[in-house]
């Protein structure tokens, strides 16, 4: 049962002043309080700590650390934070492990569900729920519910410890990849749809906007090692969507880019493999059913 499982939370953040205490509230009004929750500012240069600090005397279970002034924003930063905060958490009594966004919002039962999740099946190594952005969530005809998206993802400890936790991968994709090598070490993932978190950041346009933001993501799927086949499909789907047409094309080219470049691959052989078995799984399935085209807009980073 859910009463029986604890977790810890822990937040890289850098520079939210904007977002971040709304996410503050969100954890403070849960049914289930976390062990602890490590916010951990990545350098931040604005209030973002200011706002962290004034709600730490009232709940000694939130800490925030401190790492040093860097000028660029990357994802293998954020590997260094998460694990900076991991070891604040490593040696607490917790059996479900969380990596928070600092941009959403979400309601008072949010983690009570989950945990309630986890409680049900033993075999559930990472679970989470959608994410709406401006009142838009992932069309779920389309997208897997294996996928668990990075703005939340709760793991169960001895998912995160046979995963060897994420991998520090600067261009993206850290939590594909421990999403993805989850379920090829034989865990179960799954997004679970009768909850929702709130985005209030557009995924992967925190320093670029939307067009280069989705050419960057047809790079990601390059270098992740999707297949070719799956990516077409994938652009045309993407075509019908806001910004169309452009979207699309924005999308192949950024995977064409990658593949003329040879962009090396930060995945081993066996997870591409891995991964490609599942794309031509679901295509066929999809193609099967419906003739239709399918997407993965997986919410990467």
């Amino acid at each position: 049962m859910s009463t029986r499982l604890s977790y810890v939370l822990i937040t890289p953040a850098r520079n939210e002043e904007q977002l971040i205490e709304q996410t503050i509230l969100s954890v403070l009004a849960q049914t289930v309080l976390p062990v602890k929750w490590v916010i951990v500012s990545d350098g931040s240069t604005d209030k973002t700590e200011e706002i962290v600090q004034k709600y730490l005397p009232q709940h000694s279970w939130i800490e925030l650390v401190q790492m040093p002034l860097h000028r660029d924003r990357h994802f293998g930063a954020k590997v260094q934070c998460f694990n900076a905060g991991f070891e604040k958490v490593e040696e607490l009594d917790w059996n479900i492990i969380g990596n928070l966004d600092a941009d959403i919002t979400f309601g008072p039962d949010y983690f009570e569900y989950l945990l309630a999740k986890f409680g049900a099946d033993s075999k559930l190594g990472v679970a989470g729920t959608p994410f709406v952005e401006d009142d838009t969530a992932y069309d779920f005809r389309y997208t897997s519910p294996e996928h668990v998206s990075g703005a939340c993802q709760m793991f169960r400890k001895e998912c995160y410890e046979d995963i060897g936790g994420y991998q520090a991968v600067k261009g993206g994709g850290i939590d594909w990849i421990a999403v993805t090598t989850a379920r090829m070490k034989g865990w179960k993932t799954r997004t679970f749809t009768d909850r929702v978190c709130h985005h209030h950041r557009p995924m992967g346009t925190a320093s670029s906007g939307k067009l280069k933001a989705t050419f960057k993501l047809g790079k990601q799927d390059y270098y992740l090692g999707g297949h070719p086949v799956w990516q077409l499909f994938r652009g045309c789907y993407q075509m019908a969507r806001k910004p169309y047409v452009v979207a699309g094309v924005s999308l192949v080219a950024g995977y064409g880019w990658a593949w003329m470049k040879r962009v090396p691959r930060p995945v081993s052989a066996e997870l591409m493999r891995f991964h490609r078995q599942e794309q031509m799984m679901r295509l066929k399935q999809k193609l099967f059913k419906t003739s239709g085209v399918v997407s993965t807009s997986e919410g990467r980073s």
